[in-house]
């Protein structure tokens, strides 16, 4: 590990590099930032995402107060969930705490991206925009979801509305393969999005169907619509470095298998890049304490889910489970841990999953 005393370079400017970045220079270390992208956040279009608030006990405010991140973006808490199937399906879920707070991301003021770009210039972080280097020769990793190791892809649309702020969750075949769609709406702005985890060639169609189906529940009055995208890229990294080099975020592969989620898993590895380095502590130990449970976990969840929607009435029981209980997060927390169950389980879900997915380093 590198002295703290001696300047850091970091390849990629998206959350993870940022929160290193921030946190190294907080502490008093000279801190260079390249970026591929003409601005941080150039890779999003504008989409409302997801910061994760259900996958451990630690509430969100919690964790970004201890990475000493400052919520100087726009963040709100998702609404009260409606989920349906399209058909019959059709329940409200009303969690005790938020499940997840919304963020917009890319390289318009607001966003998440402008955030932590803000924080990381007032710190003293030096970022190099339209600028690229050599992976092997940061200290730290940064550049992304690998598209080799894609399990996920999801696209959608965004657009100005005069809809009253809403979260609409669909889990229906056709709209989006062992996936899910979703509505999204705050202020006036709205989000509709497929995620497919399989058949990744029919996301045009499945995006269509989700679009028809949620428009009739709600009339989607859709002007001048943008494109949105991405995806969802995982790795069981051993080690989470490549030779002496410190990989963080969705370069590393730790984005969760169930859902797609990671901005949050995201963030904390990038802080725990930087507490390495500033404490001279082994990167890859922390890193596997800190997020390997919830990796098999998510294997193991991904994998029950494949075979619940493969069934007739597999989403509705799933749906049933999670949204009858008084606490519906607390249902889905519980899924993330690997509990005696998860452990007898994950020999069979890692193997049925590599064959499913053969590029994944799982």
């Amino acid at each position: 590990m590198k002295s703290a005393q001696r300047a850091v370079t970091i390849a990629g400017a998206g959350v993870s590099g940022l929160t290193a970045a921030i946190n190294l220079a907080k502490a008093g270390v000279e801190v260079n930032v390249y970026e591929r992208k003409k601005e941080v956040g150039g890779r999003f279009l504008g989409d409302w995402q997801g910061l994760e608030n259900w996958t451990t006990e630690e509430t969100l405010q919690s964790c970004l107060a201890d990475m000493q991140i400052d919520v100087n973006f726009d963040c709100h808490a998702m609404p009260p969930l409606l989920l349906t199937d399209g058909r019959d399906l059709q329940m409200r879920c009303a969690f005790q705490r938020p499940v997840c707070y919304l963020v917009k991301r890319g390289p318009a003021p607001g966003t998440l991206d402008q955030g932590l770009k803000a924080q990381a210039l007032a710190a003293g972080v030096r970022i190099h925009l339209g600028q690229a280097i050599a992976p092997e020769q940061a200290d730290i990793i940064a550049t992304g979801p690998n598209a080799r190791s894609t399990f996920a892809v999801d696209k959608g649309i965004v657009w100005h509305t005069q809809l009253p702020d809403m979260a609409i969750f669909l889990v229906n075949e056709s709209a989006a393969c062992k996936g899910y769609a979703y509505l999204l709406v705050h202020s006036g702005y709205a989000c509709l999005c497929t995620v497919l985890f399989d058949r990744f060639q029919t996301v045009n169609e499945c995006l269509e169907k989700a679009k028809s189906i949620i428009g009739t529940l709600v009339d989607l009055d859709i002007q001048a619509p943008r494109f949105v995208g991405g995806l969802g890229s995982i790795a069981l990294e051993k080690e989470f470095m490549q030779g002496k080099n410190l990989v963080v975020g969705e370069a590393a592969g730790i984005q969760d298998f169930l859902w797609g989620f990671g901005i949050r898993t995201a963030m904390q590895s990038g802080f725990l890049a930087a507490q390495s380095i500033l404490q001279q502590k082994s990167y890859p130990e922390m890193a596997q304490k800190a997020f390997m449970p919830r990796i098999k976990s998510g294997i193991v969840t991904r994998f029950l889910y494949d075979k619940a929607g493969s069934w007739p009435s597999g989403y509705k029981i799933m749906g049933q489970l999670a949204g009858n209980r008084p606490d519906p997060g607390r249902f889905f927390r519980n899924a993330y841990k690997m509990t005696v169950i998860h452990q007898l389980i994950y020999p069979f879900a890692r193997w049925s999953m590599q064959r499913k997915y053969p590029k994944l380093k799982l």
